[in-house]
């Protein structure tokens, strides 16, 4: 009788062990826990493991090109400089991209370092892309492969401090750079949504057209209904730092309407429950990690 009772455990626990879900599995700036962040590379090797959603950030350069990026400067941290020096952390906002015309920028190789926090990256040169190149590249490789088309989720990476500092345009003019590049890529408007933490982007946005899905970021340790509040209005989709949620939550944004996709959830234990929770998708460094979760 023992036997059977302690067989009937093992199968349970394997059976919870290999449960899958449907859901929307984004690569955090492409895959930047193996390969190096927002480049080209990144955003393949994401698309080996099937992810969904690209997730990656957007920058304006001098010459007023969208470039992708998650720092408006050179990060000492993956960067070197156009001589194939090592950045000063301290200076490294020195090294302002808005104020680095495209040309210049495609000087420095933000590849080769490796970043410090994720071991399992694989180094190679790599220069910071238009977006437009993304968006033609990847558009490209999911055709020739077959793979169903791929999502976008594109943050406008916007701050009041960066605009009062001279790091970035204002925010109108940063809207609508990003909006035409958008528009001239050809891509089906359900498939691009546009993210930020910068609620004022959001706004305008909102309050300007209705094409495109609008995700609200969340660092912050707000209520969801008090940030929905100081929005103005119900986003697409509702995207919080992954530990600010709790199942009951996710019912509650879920039940107003609101899609729900946390940030940057990079063990499979965490994923595994976050979508025992029931959220909409994961947003992740490690897309190779999420694969035995899928459905």
């Amino acid at each position: 009788m023992k036997k059977i009772f302690f067989s009937m455990l093992i199968l349970f626990a394997m059976n919870a062990s290999a449960q899958q879900y449907d859901f929307d599995l984004q690569g955090h700036r492409g895959a930047r826990g193996l390969a190096p962040e927002n480049s080209i590379p990144a955003f393949l090797k994401a698309l080996e493991y099937e992810v969904t959603t690209l997730e990656l950030d957007v920058v304006i350069t001098k010459d007023m090109q969208v470039v992708v990026s998650h720092e408006p400067w050179l990060n000492a941290d993956i960067c070197l400089d156009a001589n194939g020096n090592r950045i000063p952390a301290e200076k490294q906002k020195e090294y302002n991209i808005f104020e680095m015309t495209l040309e210049e920028l495609q000087k420095c190789n933000c590849g080769s370092i490796g970043h410090p926090g994720f071991p399992e990256q694989v180094s190679e040169p790599v220069v910071k892309p238009l977006l437009s190149q993304v968006f033609e590249i990847v558009e490209r490789y999911v055709a020739e492969i077959g793979l169903a088309p791929i999502y976008y989720n594109i943050e406008i990476k916007s701050t009041l401090e960066d605009e009062e500092g001279g790091l970035q345009p204002d925010i109108e003019a940063f809207a609508h750079l990003v909006f035409e590049e958008f528009e001239k890529s050809g891509i089906e408007p359900s498939r691009i949504i546009m993210q930020s933490f910068d609620f004022r982007v959001l706004q305008l946005w909102h309050g300007k057209t209705d094409k495109y899905p609008l995700a609200a970021l969340v660092a912050n340790a707000k209520t969801w209904q008090d940030n929905i509040a100081d929005l103005g209005f119900t986003p697409t989709v509702y995207s919080p730092y992954y530990k600010l949620l709790t199942a009951a939550t996710i019912k509650e944004i879920q039940a107003a309407g609101m899609v729900v996709i946390p940030w940057t959830v990079n063990t499979t234990e965490e994923m595994r429950e976050l979508l025992e929770w029931g959220v909409d998708g994961i947003i992740t460094d490690y897309p190779d990690r999420a694969v035995g979760l899928r459905r």
